[in-house]
């Protein structure tokens, strides 16, 4: 029999005849007390339709917990659905919910003496927070993803969530009809699941399977298939699997297996979140892991998947083909990835993938000789306008270098207000501050801008550059991340309208262009802003670290 390392101090013994009682009040029965409790800790909400699914999926991770001889309980967490939130002042609650969700997996997996638990995520930041709090409490542990939507696929035409949003700026600029873009909207997710492209929600899916905390293959299966349903039966039966074995998430996220994941990340062509999001995890799991090590992971690997946005396919498309192995087994045949890091299940990365087949299509994943992309997906950038690092998705744009004219915003509304009325040219750089972390606060992400731009067909003639963040939908010239922000007066607060800019993804530089007697005379001038918060965005806005650390609200 398994063990009870926690749910015995609960339950056992006459001293706690009281707590059984409650247990006993929802159907416990004697024998469920001598089996170890698991706990299935599950992002749902009916708010969207990422996690829409997730509760039911708590049902087969519940099925497989029993048939390996435990008895599991669902306890909940929330979601917060970007993809909603985009433009709106519910983004800011977008990166905040990451700590929450650690926070209260936290609170329910310590309060009720679970021995181990299964985390059910879907979107975009369920799943670091999930991943997160299985670091911050290292007991056993298996993640376990809700999976993507399906695309519109009729003949030669794919839509997908990035679709929409871009059909709001080619609308503007009267590229499509008004009927074009509610075709757009009805036809564009035909399922519930999360975004069908590379965006975060299937970024931080892949890289879940790349650190090692999920079963190689699951990042893949689409949200509605009979076989999302037996991965997740198989995270259950899992979970009794570590604690027997007494595998813990820090045995499993390590040095090794963080720079496993930035290396898939470069070669995926994945989101820019995802840089915050292994920066927060590898801080709970005490592992030094920075920027540094994501621009050395830059140089090292190509784009070998076509995936949106940097390609035409999606996460069904890449699952057709064999999956997110596939992807691994190709960096690892080429010595790009550790074969040494243990996994949730019991095995190497190395072993588990060599029973996987490597294979290559030349649509969806390419070969590493005849990449994709010849550079890899991100880019870290430094300079005088981001002396702490800034982040630039090159492998979402045929442009790797780009100098133009400031055009400054202090928010995102007054950006795409500029936009839709046709007030950016060609060769400017929109520059949004105040919306970092602290800033915003909760740095909100900027698709709602950055589809608009590249709607209007700006995508390639225009930049922005921001302290905020971008969706992993962004596509075009971007830079985000940028560090410190200006609400700590960082110097993107001192850039003002006409400045001429740099971005150089080539050589990793963001600059500037403005004399250092000039910035540090407006730097005499700036003043911070004024400004009354109150309740989680007063206490987030205390508590948060820059970009550069994650975004973190940790020691």
């Amino acid at each position: 029999m398994p063990k009870r390392p926690r749910s015995s101090l609960w339950y056992d013994g006459i001293e706690n005849l009281p707590h059984r009682v409650y247990l006993r009040a929802i159907g416990f029965s004697e024998e469920d007390f001598k089996k170890p409790l698991i706990a299935v800790a599950v992002a749902w909400s009916e708010a969207g339709p990422c996690n829409f699914h997730t509760l039911q999926l708590s049902l087969a991770v519940k099925e497989g917990v029993r048939d390996a001889g435990g008895k599991a309980l669902t306890v909940p967490t929330i979601v917060v659905n970007d993809g909603i939130n985009m433009g709106t002042p519910g983004m800011r609650y977008s990166l905040i919910s990451r700590e929450l969700i650690a926070d209260t997996v936290e609170a329910q997996v310590n309060s009720h003496g679970f021995d181990a638990w299964v985390g059910i995520g879907g979107c975009d930041k369920t799943q670091p927070g999930i991943i997160m709090a299985m670091a911050r409490l290292n007991m056993p542990s298996v993640y376990m993803y809700g999976g993507t939507a399906e695309a519109y696929e009729v003949n030669a035409e794919r839509l997908t969530v990035e679709t929409a949003f871009e059909a709001v700026g080619a609308y503007l600029r009267g590229l499509i009809s008004l009927e074009e873009a509610l075709d757009i909207e009805r036809k564009a997710m035909p399922t519930y699941g999360t975004c069908q492209g590379l965006f975060t929600a299937n970024t931080m899916a892949i890289l879940a399977e790349a650190l090692g905390v999920m079963p190689l293959g699951a990042a893949t299966p689409p949200a509605t298939s009979a076989e999302r349903w037996r991965y997740a039966q198989y995270a259950g039966r899992l979970a009794l699997q570590v604690l027997e074995n007494d595998l813990k998430p820090r045995d499993i996220i390590t040095y090794e297996s963080l720079r496993n994941a930035a290396t898939v990340l470069m070669a995926i062509g994945g989101s820019t979140n995802a840089i915050l999001h292994l920066l927060a995890i590898a801080r709970e799991a005490g592992v030094k892991f920075t920027l540094r090590d994501f621009e050395e992971a830059s140089r090292k690997v190509p784009v070998i998947a076509a995936l949106q946005p940097v390609g035409p396919y999606t996460m069904n498309d890449l699952h057709r083909l064999g999956g997110a192995p596939v992807i691994l087994k190709k960096l690892l045949e080429a010595g790009l990835l550790d074969p040494s890091p243990i996994t949730v299940e019991g095995e190497s990365i190395g072993k588990l993938l060599s029973k996987w087949e490597a294979r290559v299509d030349g649509r969806v994943v390419y070969p590493l000789d005849k990449p994709y992309k010849p550079y890899a997906g991100i880019r870290i950038l430094y300079g005088n306008l981001a002396p702490e690092g800034a982040v630039m998705k090159i492998g979402a744009s045929g442009v790797l270098k780009f100098k133009g004219r400031a055009r400054v915003f202090d928010s995102e509304q007054d950006a795409f207000n500029a936009v839709k009325n046709g007030e950016i040219g060609e060769n400017e750089v929109v520059v949004i501050r105040y919306m970092g972390p602290k800033g915003a606060p909760g740095m909100p992400e900027m698709l709602k801008v950055t589809a608009a731009i590249v709607g209007a067909g700006l995508g390639e003639k225009v930049a922005l550059v921001t302290d905020g963040r971008f969706s992993g939908a962004t596509r075009g010239i971007m830079v985000g991340h940028v560090a410190p922000e200006a609400e700590v007066g960082g110097p993107i607060a001192l850039v003002r309208d006409g400045d001429e800019i740099l971005i150089d993804g080539e050589s990793g530089r963001l600059e500037l262009l403005v004399d250092s007697e000039e910035l540090e005379r407006r730097r005499r001038e700036w003043r911070p802003r004024r400004r009354e918060l109150r309740g989680l965005l007063a206490k987030y806005a205390s508590l948060v670290r820059q970009a550069s650390e994650g975004a973190v609200t940790i020691a």
